[in-house]
């Protein structure tokens, strides 16, 4: 069942080429950021973790845009992305003013969460190299025409970096679309990026103008509210029972509103405790209806944060090898439920773990 119209790959380089920003994670372990004497360094990074996903675990070709100010931890970062194994479609390397007062690299201190203690985020990264970038920095054509990628991916992150980012996504997506390039992209509200730059109102006026530009969109039910404006009665994380049908009328609404919508997808997390959630997914197609994914009650969590991108990159490989809706929700699935279950924002999932998920498989040792 084909769901989205793709080039053919042997026309492209890669699969998929994402757009955004990569940080230097900083993470305490079991500890916390304000009492912790260590960190584990990791890269990570919304749009980024959907193309290592698909690369490490998934074994497709991809690609990353970003820009990364040049000093060691910058060096570090690009490091880091070799081991991940994604390349650069394009990396525009900013000279490094010596301390950081015109452009630097973004950090993210997080830690896991455990039991009634929620996981938490501080991100350090303004005036970097990824937020200043421009219309014009990146040769789109040479990404779309030239090399070729069947895939583009971008996010509420990015475009919320600055006032020039969304610019530069919707110039990306312009120009993927031209090309016959899928476009997708993730709603992935955050509430300390777009306070200072005019909170939900902006947030819903920027991802408003770059949905029209999109074939595959993702979120959950704060993104629809805060980064769309949609509001449903029955969607929410906090109920006892997901009503899915009030999902299924959310992801109609927002797909009637805006034409170019090939398919919207959302997580569906209940939080029982920063360490077990309830975790599946809906989906709704432009031409087959309305989906509903395997649910995977009571999962146990290490490290939450990732598993909406891994969800992304499970569900993306799906459609990228032709399997349908259920099979691609089953994929992200999965695949989000055991990114959750290692540390760091990326994926240390294999594709046969993702699978025997798929298929029903339990976590009885293997040896």
């Amino acid at each position: 069942m084909s769901v989205v119209a793709l080039r053919p790959a042997e026309e492209c380089r890669w699969d998929l080429v994402s757009l955004g920003e990569v940080m230097l994670r900083l993470d305490p372990g079991e500890g916390r950021i304000a009492t912790t004497r260590s960190f584990q360094a990791w890269e990570g990074g919304g749009e980024y973790n959907v193309a290592r996903g698909l690369k490490r675990c998934f074994g497709l070709r991809t690609g990353l845009v970003t820009a990364l100010a040049d000093n060691p931890v910058g060096r570090l970062i690009d490091d880091l992305i070799y081991q991940g194994g994604v390349e650069r479609a394009q990396l525009n390397w900013v000279r490094y003013d010596g301390v950081g007062r015109e452009v630097r690299n973004g950090l993210n201190f997080t830690e896991r969460g455990f039991g009634v203690r929620g996981a938490v985020g501080c991100s350090d990264r303004g005036h970097t190299a990824a937020s200043q970038l421009k219309r014009g920095a990146i040769d789109w054509n040479d990404i779309f025409d030239q090399q070729g990628a069947r895939w583009l991916h971008c996010g509420g992150i990015f475009a919320a970096l600055s006032e020039t980012t969304a610019d530069v996504a919707i110039e990306a997506m312009d120009a993927a679309r031209r090309h016959g390039t899928i476009v997708s992209y993730d709603l992935n509200y955050r509430p300390s990026l777009w306070k200072s730059i005019g909170g939900p109102a902006r947030a819903a006026e920027v991802n408003r103008e770059i949905v029209r530009h999109v074939d595959v969109l993702l979120g959950n039910e704060e993104d629809f509210s805060a980064a769309l404006g949609f509001e449903i009665d029955g969607v929410d994380e906090n109920l006892l029972e997901l009503d899915l049908d009030a999902y299924g009328r959310l992801l109609a609404t927002v797909m009637d509103g805006y034409a170019n919508l090939a398919v919207v997808a959302t997580t569906l997390r209940r939080v029982r405790s920063a360490s077990v959630n309830d975790w599946s997914a809906v989906c709704r197609t432009r031409d087959h209806g309305f989906f509903v994914g395997p649910e995977l009650e009571q999962l146990e969590i290490l490290d939450r944060v990732g598993g909406g991108d891994s969800f992304a990159s499970g569900f993306f490989y799906a459609l990228l090898t032709d399997r349908g809706p259920e099979e691609a929700l089953a994929y992200g699935v999965a695949h989000g439920a055991l990114a959750m279950t290692t540390p760091g924002d990326t994926s240390m999932a294999t594709l046969d773990e993702v699978e025997r998920i798929v298929r029903g498989g339990s976590a009885r040792v293997d040896r």
